[in-house]
């Protein structure tokens, strides 16, 4: 019988993206050096750490590395006038927003430790958030050759995205991940086309369900359909286990 992996779950609370994504580099290389470190025999016994990381960004546009310029619609200039951050980043997929009344999470998983197929973890990902929703009496689901998590997928003109996924992995050590909007000011996304996805809307849990929901409602929620699809035991810092969570 495997032995449950342990996910040490940390809310960074709001912090700017930058420094969340050098925690992130950091986590990651440490998980890599002790990979190496076991593989050379330096440290045998060395082991990496999981972890899943939420945080709220101050406003800010990312591009991920396979994105495309013309997909931000508004200049440097404007972009000051309105207080957005800009970032090019690492991970994949196209431009996306991150601000205020959004979770974002960060999990920081050594695959070797689960199963090595990124199109899964993807999946796992997504069926994450889709368990979520389902929670606030939404049907959420996929788009056949889109990342991420959609109302109303296959009803043209009515499709619209609710969490936006992109990830990295080096040495099957995962970091980035997704953003779920919450309560967030969809105006932002007025100035991109978000995902690259010219033709579909963004939608928000709060536009869906017609109040503000609590932000660690939903943290606690991911937090416990985490647990069961990766089939893993979440320890949040300061206690035992989390993975229950409601």
């Amino acid at each position: 019988m495997r032995v449950k992996q342990q996910i040490s779950v940390k809310d960074l609370g709001q912090m700017p993206y930058q420094a969340a994504w050098d925690y992130q580099e950091r986590l990651l290389q440490e998980n890599v050096q002790a990979k190496a470190a076991q593989r050379n025999g330096v440290a045998p016994m060395a082991v990496t750490q999981h972890y899943l990381l939420f945080c709220e960004h101050p406003p800010v546009y990312t591009l991920g590395k396979s994105g495309h310029m013309e997909n931000l619609l508004v200049s440097n200039s404007q972009l000051q006038e309105r207080g957005i951050d800009f970032v090019q980043t690492n991970r994949g997929g196209d431009i996306t927003f991150h601000g205020e009344g959004q979770v974002v999470g960060y999990p920081i998983i050594d695959l070797e430790r689960f199963f090595t197929d990124i199109g899964k973890y993807l999946r796992f990902l997504e069926e994450v958030i889709i368990r979520t929703l389902a929670d606030y009496g939404l049907q959420a689901g996929r788009s056949k050759g889109e990342t991420g998590v959609w109302l109303d997928a296959e009803i043209p003109g009515r499709a619209r995205k609710i969490c936006a996924m992109g990830v990295r992995c080096s040495r099957w050590v995962t970091m980035h991940g997704f953003a779920i909007n919450v309560n967030t000011d969809l105006s932002y996304f007025n100035h991109i086309i978000a995902c690259g996805i010219a033709d579909k809307q963004v939608t928000s849990l709060e536009r869906e369900i017609g109040r503000k929901v609590p932000m660690e409602e939903v943290k606690a929620k991911i937090t416990r359909y985490f647990s069961a699809v990766f089939d893993a035991e979440m320890l949040k810092e300061g206690l035992s286990s989390c993975s229950s969570a409601v």
